[in-house]
């Protein structure tokens, strides 16, 4: 064999011409060459992994998920997925943003040319979202949030989980973001939408189908708000204060997960593209941090916050008077139903030729994207000071300052034309988030203060910083909005600015303390109920006694049980009738006191052998337990927490029956749906709808 191969390569070797000694020179001189060139550790051949490496690495990570379980790597994919869409979401918007005002520049000198270009993009975009969301998947249109609060809570929407629905509302979304702050509509509400879609799917995809739901649902939450601003920490939060009405111990490791997966994702891919050097805050803020504000500036935040309350209350009112006259209003009904493309392109149309910048929207920065506003609301020199030097204005000042206006004049007819333009905004049919439209609201209100007392401090000899006062602004405003505290750590961890998260805290804390006046329903709250969507919280306010009812009366008719002595008999008799997997036990069926459970699992495997039951299967004692005079929605909350799937009623060390977590669903949903025409009504007559 040695011979015969020595052979071969000597035919192989003769049959190749042989280089001159120019050619022989010539790779003599590229031999260093490619030596160094391959010493490089990330360009040589030894750097690939080989295949030993990669079955290594295969049999490790089959390892890694056999001790932290499957879960963890959907967990892991949801995350970094939902980040990939974020990013791609984000670069589509930007090219077609980027386009239109190519196209608007290219056009100058000729202003109805302007016009038209300026007022028929964002309709014909807005147009088309619509339209193709409707007739695609009707359940792909509005913000997303009340359903998916719907879903955590229970009720079963599959509709709103289907891929079709995800594909829709993603191509949708990427129309009414390229409309621009011409429409003044975000991302944040979809896109937690779509990150659920996600989850659900995901979900499937593992064994265990039912145990992991509500913990996919909840991490796919924190998941779409920290893919939207790498802020981790605020979306748990998030998911926690909006999407949840109980927040089980259980899922904060699998939202942090989820949440940090998709925050590292969503920065490196930022770093990769180019738009930023290294992992930061998503706007870039330059407060001083030697003495960020004086101490007595704390009553003027709290002013602030006093102030952002009292226009949350106007701005809800305003919110829920346009839910119930898109309802009620015959013309509206007609369009919303037959022509909602026709009905998109006339409101926005409307809006852009409001905010064309030949007209009153030089007064409102329209040229500027959303991105473009907060950055510029959050600048820490003072406009007022520069607007007297020409010499050192800055790009927001020219923008926001003109020799027509001044910043005073552009900031209050900023927060007079855009509060009713984003509740006209509320009613188009199109996949669109509420967020981000108020975050920036609520910072152009901070901002006006803080200009107005960085005039008043001038000559003290204090500087003030108006971009603080800007970011108080906003989380106060948009956490009023929400009835929420989230926002605070959405503002901290998007800016970086932790100096100023005590302002911003009691700024937030006063606003919603204002705006809860009087048990009025969040934005949220507001769109479940015109919707007539089924939430804890907003049903508990409308009627109070919707899960009060005692679960003595809502129990099976028998409960399945065995007697701690029962024989094969009793338990083949039982197996055969009850599909239950947790079976209680008595001592006796006469005296019915209770004395634990047995698992299905357990009879199936001793079903065949002789004996009694409390010497075939082990007895397992019930760690909890309810009284029949107990609430459903007591019942409902030690299920949720404690994760049990079996809760047993027992009053007075008898045994009264058990009640599922499926069962209280249900019990609640047809609850809801007996009584929805008086729960309506019972809202209309509190006027909180």
């Amino acid at each position: 064999m040695q011979t015969h191969h020595k052979d071969t390569m000597r035919n192989l070797e003769e049959s190749h011409q042989t280089p001159t000694n120019d050619e022989n020179t010539d790779v003599e001189q590229e031999k260093p060459s490619k030596t160094s060139h391959q010493n490089h550790p990330f360009l040589s051949d030894s750097w690939r992994p080989s295949s030993s490496s990669c079955v290594t690495a295969k049999e490790w990570l089959l390892g890694l998920g056999a001790v932290c379980g499957g879960r963890w790597y959907a967990y892991a994919t949801l995350g970094i997925s939902t980040a990939i869409l974020s990013f791609l979401m984000d670069f589509s918007v930007t090219k077609l943003i980027k386009a239109h005002l190519w196209l608007y520049v290219q056009l100058h000198g000729n202003t109805l040319l302007q016009f038209l270009c300026w007022t028929l993009y964002p309709a014909c975009l807005c147009a088309f979202a619509s339209s193709f969301s409707y007739n695609i998947c009707p359940f792909s249109t509005g913000s997303g949030i009340p359903e998916v609060r719907a879903m955590l809570a229970g009720i079963e929407m599959p509709q709103y989980l289907s891929l079709t629905n995800m594909f829709v509302k993603f191509l949708g979304l990427i129309c009414t973001l390229a409309a621009g702050s011409t429409v003044f509509l975000g991302k944040v509400g979809p896109f937690v939408h779509l990150s659920t879609m996600l989850g659900a799917y995901l979900n499937k995809l593992c064994k265990e189908k039912d145990k992991g739901a509500e913990e996919m649902l909840a991490a796919a939450a924190a998941v779409g708000v920290s893919s939207c601003f790498g802020a981790p920490i605020s979306g748990v939060l998030f998911s926690m204060e909006i999407m949840s009405s109980h927040f089980a111990l259980r899922y904060y490791c699998p939202c942090f997960f989820a949440a940090a997966c998709g925050a590292v994702t969503f920065n490196l891919l930022s770093v990769w593209s180019g738009n930023t050097e290294t992992f930061q805050a998503l706007f870039k803020t330059n407060f001083p941090t030697a003495l960020p504000f004086f101490p007595l500036e704390i009553l003027l935040f709290a002013f602030l916050g006093l102030l952002c309350g009292a226009a949350s209350c106007c701005y809800l009112i305003c919110h829920r008077w346009i839910l119930s006259f898109t309802k009620t209003n015959p013309t509206i009904v007609s369009m919303l139903t037959t022509q909602r493309g026709l009905y998109s392109s006339l409101v926005v149309f409307l809006l852009a030729s409001l905010t064309f910048p030949h007209s009153v929207g030089r007064f409102m920065v329209s040229k500027y994207t959303m991105k473009q506003l907060l950055t510029s609301l959050l600048e820490s020199r003072q406009w007022s000071f520069q607007s007297h030097n020409a010499s050192v204005q800055t790009e927001p000042l020219l923008e926001w300052s003109t020799s027509e206006s001044s910043v005073w004049l552009s900031l209050c007819f900023f927060l007079l034309m855009k509060i009713w333009m984003l509740v006209l905004t509320c009613s188009l049919p199109l996949p669109a988030g509420y967020f981000m439209p108020v975050f920036i609201w609520g910072a152009a209100m901070g901002r006006l203060l803080g200009e107005g007392v960085s005039v008043m401090m001038m000559n003290s000899g204090y500087s003030v910083n108006p971009g603080g006062y800007a970011l108080a602004g906003a989380a106060a405003f948009s956490g009023a909005v929400t009835h929420t505290l989230s926002p605070v750590l959405v503002a901290v961890e998007l800016t970086g600015q932790f100096t100023h998260a005590v302002p911003v805290l009691i700024a937030t804390l006063l606003a919603n303390g204002v705006a809860r006046c009087g048990r009025r329903p969040s934005f949220y709250d507001a769109i479940s109920i015109s919707k007539r969507l089924p939430h804890l919280p907003s049903l508990n306010r409308a009627y109070p006694g919707l899960f009060l009812r005692p679960v003595g009366q809502v129990l099976r008719g028998q409960s399945v049980q065995l007697e701690k002595a029962a024989g094969p008999v009793e338990i083949q008799h039982l197996l055969s009738t009850s599909m239950d997997t947790h079976i209680p036990v008595v001592d006796s069926h006469e005296s019915q006191v209770f004395v634990g459970f047995v698992l299905r699992s357990d009879l199936l495997r001793h079903s065949a052998a002789e004996g009694k039951l409390n010497e075939l299967c082990s007895m397992h004692p019930a760690s909890v337990v309810v009284s029949p005079h107990s609430t459903v929605q007591q019942a409902h909350s030690l299920l949720s927490l404690l994760g049990n799937q079996t809760l047993f009623v027992v009053d007075r060390g008898r045994l009264v029956g058990h009640i599922t977590q499926t069962e209280c669903q249900e019990k609640s949903e047809l609850f809801w749906k007996q009584n929805r025409v008086s729960l309506i009504y019972t809202w209309e007559q509190r006027e909180l709808i």
